[in-house]
């Protein structure tokens, strides 16, 4: 069976028709609606956002109809924790689309500090502001009458997935899958359900929450003239695309922000600080889980610099440290006081002399974390995917500070990929598109001064503990 996959991303719109064998074809894309970014507030228009998205679909609803692909299920993965409130009544949103990136939430996550192992153990993940429920919490705090308003179901409170369905569905179903419910802070993930005592934590009705649906078996009719078969997180959708289950393999995707992750066996647990991802939930109800390290808004940080020209054989050429998120820290530390940081200062230094920096920051981020993931499970292969991946330099500089394999996964739509393949039921290619990084040049300095990174980055945390 054939399927169409819709990419909702924070920067683009996708989707494409994936054929029985597969592979993707007629690829629509169009940029998300801007962001607004004002005092740490990440806002776009949700109403913009909703025609754009249902703009590319039409169009590649249009396509499948040419093929004689009548009605072909549809697959949907979306950004996590971006969401919205809006009026049940008109469907018109109260509030912009607020982006995983808003940090709003940041008092809220302060005032839950003596929660944070309980927050952890029950969801997998650190207390951060990046998640929707300290964003909805301080949100129901500031506005009073917002909160009657929801408990009333006069207004809705969602992430983008549950309110395009609910949207599409003519207002019939308020719902959200288990993936994208397992990043809110609110659900445990042991249970697959929301919890009564996070929602205590962080002051928010349950009953205001979606309800919890499998990722796979949907089958919703919607009035785009499809029926959703599929609904997942944008980076579960790329794991399942990527990757089989088999936890020896990991997966580096360097895009707007990045992750390293991989599958986690039956009752293995998460370790070290990092995420524990439930990656997805079948119709069976039965999840499949996955250890994730992160790095935030990555791409944020290259863009006003040269990196395109950077070389593998340039850097280590400085004795200079950098840490390069300027959101802060991801997993396994979730530091947001540690934004772009040099060890000292680079006044003196070219745009090109701090590419290289920043470049090395994300190598050495993404070793370390393959480094602690191979010491509790050995792996045997390590796969490179999304936009920055294709930078020579970063390839050449993770593969030689990285004692595994490392191929460049060619598939270049790994989200829309995996949305597609659990909508048409298609298994995952067994033998990826791939391309074996070979080391070009030998940089010793650069696998020398990894581990001096490595004693820095110890240093600065243990001496500025929060």
């Amino acid at each position: 069976m054939s399927a169409i996959a819709l990419d909702l991303g924070t920067t683009s719109i996708k989707a494409a028709l994936m054929d029985r064998q597969g592979n993707l074809h007629h690829i629509v894309a169009e940029p998300a609606s801007p962001i607004n970014v004002r005092n740490g507030r990440y806002e776009s228009n949700a109403q913009d956002y909703a025609r754009i998205t249902e703009r590319v679909l039409k169009q590649c609803i249009a396509q499948a109809n040419e093929q004689a692909n009548d009605h072909p299920p549809l697959g949907l993965c979306s950004q996590r924790s971006s969401f919205l409130i809006w009026d049940k009544a008109s469907g018109e949103p109260i509030t912009p689309l607020i982006s995983w990136q808003d940090t709003r939430g940041a008092s809220c996550c302060d005032h839950l500090q003596t929660s944070v192992d309980t927050i952890q153990k029950r969801t997998g993940l650190r207390l951060t502001a990046y998640y929707f429920a300290p964003k909805l919490s301080v949100l129901l705090q500031e506005n009073p009458t917002w909160r009657e308003k929801l408990v009333k179901n006069e207004w809705l409170a969602g992430t983008l997935d549950t309110f395009l369905i609910w949207r599409w569905t003519g207002g019939q179903y308020f719902l959200t899958d288990a993936s994208m419910a397992a990043r809110t802070l609110l659900m445990d993930i042991h249970q697959q359900r929301w919890s009564d005592s996070l929602c205590r934590l962080f002051d928010i009705p349950r009953s205001i929450l979606p309800q919890i649906k499998p990722s796979t078996g949907l089958n919703l009719p919607l009035d785009v003239g499809l029926t959703l078969q599929a609904s997942i997180g944008d980076q579960s959708a790329a794991l399942i695309a990527s990757l089989t289950d088999n936890q020896t393999e990991a997966l580096v995707n360097l895009g707007t922000g990045g992750f390293v992750i991989r599958s986690l066996a039956k009752g293995e647990p998460a370790f070290g600080g990092y995420l524990q991802t439930l990656v997805y939930q079948n119709d069976n109800h039965q999840a499949q889980f996955a250890i994730e390290g992160t790095l935030n808004s990555i791409a944020a940080a290259l863009a006003p610099y040269p990196v395109a020209n950077c070389c593998v054989e340039d850097l280590a050429n400085s004795d200079i440290f950098c840490l390069a998120e300027p959101s802060g820290l991801g997993a396994p530390y979730f530091r947001n006081d540690w934004g772009i940081y040099f060890s000292r200062s680079v006044t003196d230094l070219t745009t090109q002399q701090i590419a290289l920096l920043m470049l090395e920051a994300i190598i050495f981020r993404v070793a370390r974390i393959l480094e602690d993931f191979h010491y509790h499970v050995p792996l045997t292969q390590v796969y490179l995917s999304g936009g920055l991946s294709e930078l020579p330099c970063l390839q050449q500089g993770i593969a030689q500070c990285v004692t595994l394999p490392v191929s460049h996964l060619q598939q270049k739509e790994a989200s829309l990929q995996g949305a597609a393949l659990l909508a048409g039921r298609l298994q995952s290619k067994s033998n990826h598109q791939t391309k074996k990084i070979t080391i070009q040049y030998e940089n010793h300095a650069l696998s020398e001064k990894y581990q001096s990174w490595k004693n820095w980055l110890d240093t600065l945390l243990k001496i500025h503990r929060n």
